[in-house]
């Protein structure tokens, strides 16, 4: 006997069991043979579950009872913006006009969302103080790759072939290096000092005729502003380089500052972190990139452009770097973005800003006392929190993450960046009150006090959760594909 609420879909399977009702065919029924090549067809069934489609609903629905998501709690993953998304940019994603239409459809019949992307753009333009945009890229880490190609094709039309090395903070985000190298750049590390920014005496010595671009965000992962960003960029620029802005840390600057006016030649964005579209499932995101004029001749194509009053696609771009996703990029979350920016305002949206501070200090400041604190001073939309004196009593960070699952907490983001020990990251966004920030707090002083007085409860969490403590590594280099029953 199985609990329906915990068995695998597999488990509740019962041969001959159907989850369908469908009348008699009344059309001649085909032969596989007679629509596929020999060779593509299976040569046994499929081992699928037999259930009906009362099990399949209750097994989807206690599937959902145990996901984590912004809906249903909070959601405090450092460096991502786990933020709450508008159902109103739902339900125009859904309108008939965006939902129904075709990428391919001649652009006189679509030229609404020409329209939308369009002013999309101009909006996101004047957000980061860019000169164009593009909106193909499909998300965050493609967007990084995509602006560094940019400025890759941008050196090579200079005859500056030399330029092959990106320079990357010690605290940036894990895909900085990776897109880098994908982009065919080998990566140079800049150290923080002990202010947790970028250390330039460490700059001066790393940047050089070899440099293509400096890869930063700002604030910096540590939910730091780099305070010395225009002598920064003057450094990077004397030296013949470009600065890249990654885009996953606006949420703390939006209508207050712009990465243009910084010195920043290149962003991306993350319309699904700042501009409210879904994470759900992995995606679908979207990760525009702006540039500053030099660099708008290499945009990918098509470029969404206004000819008197007509909306179109702009093909005629020689020395573009050519197409980086299929059509024009994820639209439905662009829909999605167009509709909190229109919605919010400019003053909505410098309160997102003042909002999503206001509680990262707060909360850094109600745990300091719990928890090392590396950086004592203010933070902007995240800050980092240091398990040390937890780990000396046996406590380790990724226990007191497991340990937030018992009280229905996600966890923030743990052991990043790695230049803190025992490291917690948390972003509680702007979208929390401040009870929600206060019952965070409370579990996580609870937690601090048991690694003290009871360690153990913390060291064998979670007790609450259908799935007790795995072993991450084994999940990942071993997981389970398919079940067999005995």
């Amino acid at each position: 006997m199985h609990n329906q609420d915990q068995a695998l879909i597999f488990e509740l399977s019962t041969p001959g069991r159907v989850g369908y009702s469908l009348p008699e065919m009344d059309v001649p029924e085909l032969e596989l043979n007679d629509l596929l090549p020999e060779g593509y067809l299976r040569a046994d069934e499929p081992e699928l579950p037999e259930v009906s489609e009362l099990d399949i609903m209750r097994h989807y629905t206690a599937l959902s009872k145990r996901n984590h998501g912004l809906d249903s709690g909070f959601y405090p993953l450092g460096s991502c913006t786990m933020k709450y998304n508008p159902k109103i940019n739902e339900n125009v994603a859904r309108y008939n006009g965006f939902a129904h239409i075709h990428p391919l459809q001649d652009e006189d019949s679509v030229q609404g969302a020409l329209e939308l992307m369009y002013d999309l753009q101009e909006h996101l333009i004047e957000i980061t103080g860019m000169d164009e945009v593009t909106l193909q890229s499909a998300a965050g880490a493609h967007g990084e790759w995509t602006g560094l190609m940019l400025i890759r094709a941008f050196h090579e039309a200079n005859g500056d072939f030399n330029r092959t090395k990106v320079i990357v903070p010690d605290s940036a985000h894990g895909t900085n290096p990776a897109s880098a190298t994908i982009a065919g750049f080998e990566t140079v590390t800049v150290k923080s000092n002990e202010n947790g920014l970028v250390d330039l005496e460490d700059l001066r010595r790393v940047v050089g005729e070899d440099t293509a671009a400096l890869m930063l965000t700002n604030p910096n992962t540590l939910g730091l502003f780099e305070e010395n960003i225009v002598e920064l960029a003057e450094i990077v620029h004397d030296a013949g380089g470009k600065l890249y802005y990654d885009g996953a840390n606006l949420n703390a600057v939006l209508s207050k500052a712009r990465p243009g006016d910084m010195g920043f030649d290149v962003v991306h964005l993350n319309l699904h972190k700042t501009f409210t579209g879904p994470h759900g499932g992995g995606g679908p995101g979207s990760g525009p990139v702006g540039v500053k004029a030099d660099l708008i001749p290499f945009l990918p194509k098509p470029v969404v452009a206004k000819r008197g009053e007509d909306y179109v696609l702009d093909y005629d771009r020689p020395l573009s770097i050519g197409r980086v996703k299929p059509f024009y990029g994820n639209f439905g979350i662009n829909v999605r973005a167009y509709t909190y920016i229109r919605s919010m305002g400019p003053d909505g949206l410098k309160a997102v800003t003042e909002n999503a501070v206001l509680n990262a200090n707060y909360m850094m400041r109600r745990l300091a006392d719990h928890y090392d604190l590396p950086f004592d001073k203010h933070c902007k939309h995240e800050f980092v929190l240091s398990g040390r004196r937890q780990k000396k009593l046996g406590v380790r960070t990724l226990d007191v993450a497991k340990r937030l699952l018992d009280f229905g907490y996600h966890p923030p983001t743990i052991y990043f960046p790695l230049i803190v020990e025992e490291c917690l990251m948390i972003e509680p966004t702007e979208t929390e009150a401040k009870e929600t920030l206060d019952a965070f707090c409370d579990v996580m002083i609870q937690i601090a006090k048991e690694a003290e007085e009871n360690p153990e409860i913390v060291q064998e969490a979670p007790h609450t959760t259908i799935v007790g403590r795995m072993d991450e590594t084994k999940a990942a280099r071993k997981p389970v594909l398919r079940y067999k029953k005995n």
